[in-house]
């Protein structure tokens, strides 16, 4: 497919500082920009007035970034008690903090209730139980199963509950004592299908029926995140996104919308991120062969996990990409001595045919899943190096 021009993603003084900053620091790292993050933010409140937001702390935890999205009034999506405890630190409240991982340990369950906490996703008895035990009294939301269809990034199969389980758990946290909250879904990250959020609405509007019938009354709905990025394949605007999620929320609650949350992670923060790599080598593997081989000193072991199987499809431009016209596609390797580190493969990137050793690679959109993906010390290579920034 037809690449779009790194204008499309930056603008020219965006791109210009990011040159400047870059200018005598060593690759691999990367640039966040607070401003970019705080407009996300508020594009967001825009266009979803009636949701709360709970930031997905995994997306990027960067202190920063807590402290700036606790300024503008957000609550936080958790998954460990370490996630827990850098909000705390930071000043925030257990009241805009919720545990969403289903899968947890019960000392971890009684230490995050034993700190605040009193609103815990869950989508199986066992874990059901370790919440009655641990948290009594707390409020659960259930977490339906998606195919994460058309998503880029899917979240099926491991988390989530078909309908009549959600039913059933509802009905024995009551009888647990505890309080069956709401119904969550996740329709999978960067998903391309808006009809996703329909279906999965649907199955809620089915829920909040069923069980009012037995006498529990659900409140709140969590839609999860799925809200687009930036990425080479273009999705529609957030206001499309809004619009039609906001018509399907009002043709199954005509009454009135109960409780609405969001967890947006990577729309929040991913356009605010660009990787600043290198090139240690173009070659072929044959004389004759289609396609040179570009390898970076950043990979999937540097933050870059996502481009597995090819699923999050990063902006790459070089300098001279942008200033050349003889171009060609290549293959996109890490540096690493492990033969998946390999990025792009068949989906092909077309970069200058003078690029050479040592040469600038920008990679965008990469605020997010990056810095809190990257090995440790995986080849003996650091930890992707980040930088917080107010602006490019």
């Amino acid at each position: 497919m037809e690449h779009r021009g790194i204008y499309d993603y930056l603008t020219r003084k965006e791109l210009q500082g990011i040159q400047e900053f870059s200018e005598g620091k060593q690759t691999p790292f990367l640039i966040v920009s607070l401003e970019k993050i705080a407009q996300n933010y508020d594009d967001l409140k825009k266009n979803l007035p009636y949701a709360k937001i709970y930031y997905a702390v995994k997306a990027n935890p960067d202190v920063k970034i807590l402290k700036l999205l606790a300024e503008k009034g957000s609550c936080f999506d958790t998954a460990t008690i370490y996630e827990l405890d850098q909000l705390l630190e930071i000043g925030v409240t257990p009241d805009r903090i919720s545990f969403g991982n289903t899968i947890k340990k019960e000392e971890d369950i009684a230490y995050a209730y034993e700190k605040g906490i009193r609103i815990f996703a869950s989508d199986s008895i066992v874990d059901l139980l370790k919440i009655s035990r641990a948290a009594p009294g707390s409020k659960v939301f259930f977490r339906l199963l998606s195919s994460g269809g058309d998503a880029d990034w899917p979240l099926s199969k491991k988390f989530g509950v078909y309908p009549d389980t959600a039913y059933k758990l509802a009905k024995k946290a009551k009888k647990l004592e505890l309080i069956p909250y709401g119904i969550s879904f996740h329709v999978g990250s960067q998903q391309r299908e808006i009809g996703e959020w329909d279906n999965a609405i649907a199955k809620c509007k089915y829920l909040f029926d069923a069980l009012k019938k037995d006498g529990i009354e659900l409140k709140m709905i969590n839609m999860g995140g799925g809200f687009p990025a930036n990425y080479v394949q273009p999705t529609q605007s957030l206001e499309v996104y809004a619009d039609e999620i906001t018509r399907f929320l009002d043709e199954d609650f005509p009454e009135g919308l109960p409780e609405i949350i969001i967890e947006p992670g990577r729309s929040i923060v991913a356009d605010s991120g660009v990787m600043v790599s290198e090139v240690v080598m173009v070659t072929k593997k044959a004389q004759l062969d289609n396609y040179r081989w570009v390898f970076l000193d950043v990979g999937k072991f540097n933050g870059l996990i996502e481009t597995m199987d090819e699923s999050i499809k990063f902006p790459i431009f070089t300098e001279k990409h942008m200033n050349s016209k003889k171009v060609s596609d290549v293959i996109i390797a890490g540096p690493t001595c492990d033969s998946a580190d390999i990025m792009y493969e068949h989906f092909k990137y077309t970069l200058s045919d003078k690029l050479k050793e040592k040469d600038r690679v920008f990679i965008l959109t990469t605020g997010a899943y990056t810095y809190s993906y990257c090995s440790v010390c995986f080849n003996g290579f650091p930890p992707l190096k980040v930088y917080i920034e107010d602006k490019f």
